[in-house]
């Protein structure tokens, strides 16, 4: 499982994590699509907000491997934001390949691009 030095390893002052510390004995947790509905609170959407400026500022528009980051918090932008390189995909192996879908992830999360 390769681990990404340098990633936040969860939204500051929260308990919202981003990363993993080591893989899951019992085996790797899969990545799902998970519907975002409006009435979720604003704590969740400013983590979701705060997972996609660090995956931004991390890799950018490039192809990133699934490694440590946390299955959980990508599944909300899985399938949206979040897509997959590899076609047919694992969502059960920490070596996919994932990419920002950046017009989309614009539109949903513009705060993450300012600056």
């Amino acid at each position: 499982m390769l681990k990404h030095r340098g990633f936040p390893g969860r939204l500051p002052g929260t308990d919202f994590q981003y990363i993993i510390r080591r893989p899951n004995p019992k085996g790797v947790t899969p990545i799902t699509k998970r519907e975002r509905y409006r009435d979720r609170r604003p704590a969740d959407k400013r983590a979701d907000a705060g997972f996609m400026k660090a995956l931004w500022e991390c890799f950018g528009d490039q192809p990133f491997e699934r490694g440590n980051l946390d299955a959980g918090r990508l599944s909300w932008l899985f399938g949206r934001e979040v897509v997959p390189v590899d076609d047919p995909f694992d969502p059960e192996s920490y070596d996919s390949l994932l990419v920002i879908d950046v017009e989309v992830a614009r539109r949903s999360f513009p705060e993450a691009f300012e600056g």
